[in-house]
């Protein structure tokens, strides 16, 4: 390191991961920072920075140095943060103590913990403290990998065990180990140990019966509401059983009522109906809430939300490992909450890539023409939504439109139209006699509305 590096250091000013002292005086203010840093994305503290930027350095010897790594030793547990002398000037010298992102969060200092926030440090509060003591002990200890007392491969689905290892060879994503005993492949995909399972395999393998009993939280939330909000339902259902059943259960429901667009094919007057939502990005969606979500939480779940202007897939749970809803749209590391069943999941072929589920849901989304789907996060859930980017039509505003009725309102919402060009754009068998009735009825109904007269009257929606 050089004088000219640490004078373009100092020259951008302090921010979330650097900041400048004057002198080692300063040290305990630097120790504290640096506590902070280490529960943040680590930083340096530079010693013999003025306040106008300028690097000046100070007096530095041996026993300087000392009492500045004596200082950094209060911090618990021990960081051992890097500590370079730098000359600045004739006889100063510059101190740069650089931390990286700490491993083993979260860090204190004199029993106190801090975060950065901008270029300031912010004592964490209690909330934060036990979620940063969680993500550590998360790697070793976390709820999946506990065992599951009083369950045994009986109280699974074997066939679907069987099925899971048999596409994992299949798909060159494990080796055949040259046996199908259910006990054998539990443990060669990490889910028992000692003759004991753990909760993760009885999440993905369960009966549904004894887990409405035993786990309430694996559960299965499916509604389609009239309108944009939640008051009134058109379908309401609840399932309890294990991840591959859920997942079926939720597309077969969203296959069910997700709204289909027609159009018709241009030369060949042929409809062709395709969904809304891309079915692939929807999946990948429900994977990563049975992946991430939060199962320690008794009346958990994962839903699925429908309404006329978007589908709404949630889990419960929040976004851990200091992950913003926005750092998901970025390249960004797989720390998913419940490693064992999305390993499973990779596996089976459920998941096809490590870190990049966002990622693709935005890819198919926008192949599809939709706006990349939405990401929020509320007190206890993750919600990812997906939006139309085109007009759908109401399926029942009164009563019951008909097919014909709906392309009608398809055809309109891409431009207004006289009634003879709507005509033509209409499959077979549909006479004109019919199509005056059906716009007649979608005029009362306050759907369309025409401007002009006679021929040259042009249809629009209202």
């Amino acid at each position: 390191m050089t004088l000219d590096q640490l004078s373009a250091w100092a020259a951008k000013g302090e921010s979330e991961t650097q900041e400048f002292k004057l002198t080692t005086g300063q040290r305990s203010e630097a120790a504290k920072t640096v506590c902070a840093m280490l529960n943040h994305k680590g930083g340096r503290v530079i010693f013999g920075v003025d306040p106008k930027g300028r690097v000046v350095g100070q007096n530095v010897t041996d026993k300087t140095v000392e009492d500045v790594s004596q200082e950094l030793r209060q911090i618990d547990p021990p960081a051992l943060p890097s500590i370079e002398r730098i000359p600045a000037g004739k006889s100063n010298e510059a101190i740069v103590v650089t931390a990286d992102k700490g491993a083993r969060r979260p860090y204190t200092y004199r029993g106190k913990a801090y975060r950065r926030v901008g270029a300031s440090n912010q004592e964490l509060d209690r909330d934060e403290y036990n979620r940063l003591l969680l993500e550590q002990l998360h790697g070793v200890s976390r709820w999946e990998n506990q065992a599951a007392e009083g369950w045994t491969v009986k109280d699974l689905d074997e066939t679907e065990i069987v099925r899971t290892l048999e596409e994992a060879i299949r798909r060159g994503r494990a080796e055949d180990p040259g046996t199908r005993d259910p006990q054998d492949i539990l443990r060669g995909l990490k889910l028992a140990k000692d003759g004991a399972l753990f909760r993760a395999a009885v999440m993905l393998f369960g009966r549904e019966q004894r887990l409405a009993l035993d786990y309430p939280q694996c559960q299965l939330r499916l509604a389609r509401f009239r309108g944009t909000e939640k008051t009134e339902f058109l379908d309401n259902r609840k399932f309890n059983g294990n991840v591959f059943e859920l997942l079926l259960r939720a597309e077969r429901f969203i296959r069910d009522h997700i709204p289909v667009a027609g159009r018709v094919v241009p030369n060949l007057f042929e409809r062709e109906d395709d969904p809304l939502y891309p079915p692939l990005a929807l999946r990948e969606a429900l994977a990563n809430a049975f992946c991430h979500r939060d199962y320690s939480i008794g009346g958990g779940s994962v839903g699925v939300a429908i309404f006329d202007d978007r589908l709404e897939i949630s889990s419960s749970g929040e976004l851990h490992f200091g992950l913003k809803a926005a750092d998901l749209y970025q390249p960004h590391e797989s720390l998913p909450w419940n490693p064992l069943i999305a390993d499973v999941l990779f596996r089976r072929g459920i998941i096809e890539t490590w870190g990049r589920g966002t990622l693709k849901m935005a890819e198919l989304a926008e192949r599809a023409g939709l706006p990349r789907p939405e990401i929020e996060t509320i007190p206890g859930a993750v919600i990812v939504r997906f939006r139309p980017s085109r007009y759908l039509p109401p399926q029942k505003v009164g009563h019951d439109l008909t097919a014909r009725q709906r392309m009608v309102l398809s055809l309109l919402a891409e431009e207004s139209m006289r009634l003879s060009a709507i005509y033509s754009r209409m499959s077979d068998g549909v006479s004109l006699r019919n199509l005056r009735v059906d716009l007649d009825l979608l005029r009362k109904l306050g759907l369309v509305d025409s401007r002009g007269h006679g021929q040259g009257a042009r249809w629009h929606l209202k």
